[in-house]
């Protein structure tokens, strides 16, 4: 069938492009139009009136929507538009977006295809993509299932009465079966299969082409670029396939499988490129929000199109889009020329933002930039245009402003009380360890830790069974019954909690695995008790039954049921409080509030007051803290656990500040392996020396063996968080040695700057500050109906 042509035009573009005050497209550098929305809200709520917008205009045509979390605010507003056709508030915002309204979107002609799946996968599974499309899609936009193109790969090739288990032993699908020779005839069997997937494909692929291809598309980009699976390295011409992934993919999908272990060796079915642009008037959007999204989204905008960067091959047809968020679109040259361009007048930080980087690029001190290097640069240039400012005395002003924070950071800090909070039981330690390190060594600071979620989700299935079966040998000791007898394990019992944990710490120094696994055994059964009530050695006996059996039968990447969500954040907080035993802090300065917006699902919930602010600030109030510190990322892909944890903390300041009229408070704002201050934004430079380093890793890994694995890793490194901090401290080290000199490190006169080979950067501000950043942060992530 021929290719169907689609009205590619949209008022609904130019109304919220008119909005922007930006051009669509700045070329010859960008080669994707874009359009740019305040925040990931804002964003699904473009796209879908946009996607209304086309339905109207193509009742049956043919659509391709995305899984995942970055369609979230997408549906959520398509399913708000249907409900509410009729209603005021909509026709006015269809009105503004000048969509007609005389007519009611209609969903049951559209043809749906599904873009794309795990290889195995059971359809009937929560985590499959078959299943979301299914729910949220064909039920949720009320699209016939006969209608729909979908790949269902509960049993996709096997011949019939067999299983993928019995097919494909541990789900490992072995493609280079399709062109060597069968050593077995279990090889020869899933030779066939793998035949029979991709003649499926090659349909799959006929079938899109029949319907006249893929009339709107939408998609998110992935940490290597990837659309659909095209992973980077993927042709401009491919087509649906069986196929398998790098590594950024398998680290992004780890939490839908249930760790990396298993997303590493699963393969996918995925439409290809050529698939999402056979028909050359097909609307093709990809969405993204986020300064994590910046550097990829950039990439794919402004290179020529390359297989190295798969969203590159929208700038090969007419309705290829990029929607983003500010902080998606931060680092397209030209808008961040337009932007630094327009600025009435320059700040301290903006000529930081700009000298730091030319001196990075040229690879020279900051004072040692010369007019040439200036003139070289368009935003060394500008900047020289705009400040008025001769050379020599702006990169003083920067190399100066660097020394003060550096010698800030080095400054001895007394007296002060400590409340260090995080989302997640590991932030701290991968944000600013080092810092801590010095800051306990004097006796008149005192330290107490907030971990303000449970963390559950970060526990994996295996290691959650490893804990189990270390303890079910234990369960059976007289040693163990007559503790019992005594009260010992006594969930509510501080001191008998931190004989667990010297008992764990004395096994890692004299490196005796039997003394680990025992405290880590005293710790589980005493957690056992908490979760389900009862001392019972009998009824405790058959729920460690029941979750061996659980652990050993449950599919990975399913929504855990309460019991075991709570069971696993308890080993979460037994992993803190041996992290803090390191410095000698007791597990009652560390309080694990467990806020009930985490709960796990695909689209989480908002913090409530109740629920989620007052026990904050019920901990503030006890512990009266000198100094909070947050974990204050910037913009990130919607209101994640660490925004909501920050909100959270934010009010709980408000209502302490407003009862006690304290505004003497000072908070640190830090990040770690998610994102990085840029030098003009932080306030404290750390430094971190190779003991420090060493430490950071090995307390790492002894303290926190669900994360050890690295099961659920960042996309940016393939290990270990521990590992990852330390590439970022000893990376902002580097960029601070270029642009201050070696020779400032090496003759400094304080044994901790020599000794450095890391940094670490921290923000400072007072609770006005804090109030207002958090204001601009909100303005970002949520919107307004």
């Amino acid at each position: 069938m021929a290719a169907h042509v689609y009205d590619l035009s949209s008022t609904v573009e130019s109304y919220e492009l008119s909005k922007t005050g930006r051009a669509f497209l700045y070329p010859p550098t960008e080669k994707i139009k874009v359009i740019e929305v305040d925040n990931f809200p804002l964003l699904g709520k473009l796209t879908a009136f946009r996607f209304i917008e086309w339905v109207l205009k193509n009742p049956d045509g043919v659509i391709s929507l995305p899984t995942g979390k970055t369609p979230e605010h997408f549906i959520k507003w398509v399913m708000r538009i249907l409900e509410r056709w009729d209603q005021a508030d909509i026709r006015k915002q269809c009105e503004a977006y000048g969509i007609p309204t005389a007519r009611r979107p209609v969903m049951d002609g559209l043809r749906f295809v599904q873009i794309d799946e795990f290889y195995p996968m059971d359809a009937t599974q929560q985590n499959s993509f078959n299943w979301y499309v299914n729910e949220l899609y064909l039920k949720g936009f009320g699209i016939r299932p006969e209608n729909a193109l979908l790949i269902d790969a509960t049993s996709l090739g096997l011949p019939p009465g067999v299983s993928m288990q019995e097919m494909f032993p541990n789900n490992i699908v072995d493609l280079s079966l399709r062109v060597r020779q069968t050593r077995t005839n279990l090889e020869q069997r899933q030779k066939e299969t793998i035949n029979r997937v991709d003649e499926f494909c090659m349909e799959y692929e006929k079938r899109i082409h029949e319907m006249g291809g893929i009339g709107f598309f939408l998609g998110g980009i992935g940490p290597d670029g990837h659309i659909a699976f095209n992973v980077r390295g993927s042709s401009v011409f491919s087509v649906t396939r069986l196929t398998g992934t790098n590594y950024e993919t398998q680290a992004a999908a780890a939490s839908d499988l249930g760790g990396i272990e298993i997303s590493r060796s699963r393969l996918v079915i995925t439409i290809g490129l050529a698939t999402i642009t056979y028909n050359p008037t097909v609307t093709a959007i990809i969405i993204a929000a986020g300064d994590a999204k910046a550097p990829i989204v950039a990439s794919a905008i402004e290179n020529n199109p390359s297989p190295q960067y798969p969203a590159s091959v929208l700038q090969g047809i007419e309705g290829g889009r990029m929607y983003l968020t500010k902080g998606a679109a931060s680092r397209l040259v030209e808008r961040r020329f337009e932007d630094f361009r327009n600025k009435p007048e320059v700040t301290s930080a903006d000529i930081d933002d700009v000298v730091v980087p030319l001196a990075l690029k040229v690879g020279k001190r900051v004072t040692a930039l010369q007019a040439e290097d200036f003139a070289g640069d368009r935003f060394g240039a500008e900047l020289l245009s705009k400040s008025g400012q001769p050379v020599p005395a702006l990169v003083h002003g920067v190399a100066e402003r660097l020394v003060a924070k550096i010698e800030r950071g080095l400054a001895p800090v007394k007296e002060t009380v400590f409340l260090h909070t995080e989302p997640h039981h590991d932030d701290i330690m991968l944000g600013y360890l080092a810092h801590i390190y010095h800051l306990v060594r004097d006796p008149s600071n005192k330290h107490y830790f907030a971990n303000l979620t449970s963390g559950f989700t970060a526990v994996s299935n295996p290691f959650c069974h490893s804990v189990v079966k270390n303890l079910m040998p234990y369960l059976e000791s007289p040693k163990f019954a007559q503790m019992l007898k005594e009260g010992y394990f006594n969930p509510k019992s501080a001191p008998n909690k931190m004989e667990d944990v010297f008992l764990y710490l004395d096994g890692v120094a004299a490196n005796n695995v039997d003394m680990k696994n025992e405290g880590q055994a005293r710790r589980m059964l005493r957690n056992l008790i908490e979760v389900y009530n009862t001392s019972d050695m009998r009824v405790l006996r058959l729920r460690v039954r029941d979750m061996d059996e659980y652990f050993s039968t449950q599919y990975p990447g399913a929504k855990d049921p309460p019991d075991i969500q709570l069971f696993k954040g308890t080993i979460r907080e037994y992993e803190v409080e041996l992290l803090w035993a390191y410095f000698g802090i007791d597990a009652s300065a560390i309080s694990a509030l467990r806020l009930g917006f985490y709960k796990g699902d695909i689209f989480s919930e908002e913090p409530e007051v109740d629920r989620d602010v007052i026990p904050i600030y019920q901990l503030i109030k006890k512990v009266n803290p000198t100094v909070v510190s947050v974990a204050f990322d910037p913009e990130g892909s919607g209101p994640d656990t660490h925004y909501k944890a920050l909100q959270a903390v934010a009010e709980a300041l408000r209502m302490y500040e407003k009862e006690t009229g304290n505004t003497n408070i000072r908070v640190w704002g830090y990040r770690n392996v998610w994102y990085r201050y840029r030098p003009s934004e932080a306030e404290l430079l750390i430094p971190v020396s190779l003991n420090s380093l060493s430490l950071l890793h090995t307390a790492f890994m002894n303290c926190f063996g669900s994360q050890s694995a690295a099961s659920f890793p960042s996309y940016e490194h393939d290990g270990p968080f521990s590992e990852l901090a330390q590439q970022i401290q000893v990376g902002q080290y580097d960029m601070m040695k270029t642009c201050l000199g070696h020779g400032y490190f090496q003759k400094h006169p304080h044994p901790r700057m020599r000794a450095s080979r890391g940094m670490i950067f921290l923000k400072e501000m007072e609770l006005t500050e804090f109030y207002e950043k958090v204001r601009e942060l909100k303005k970002l992530t949520e919107a307004k109906d």
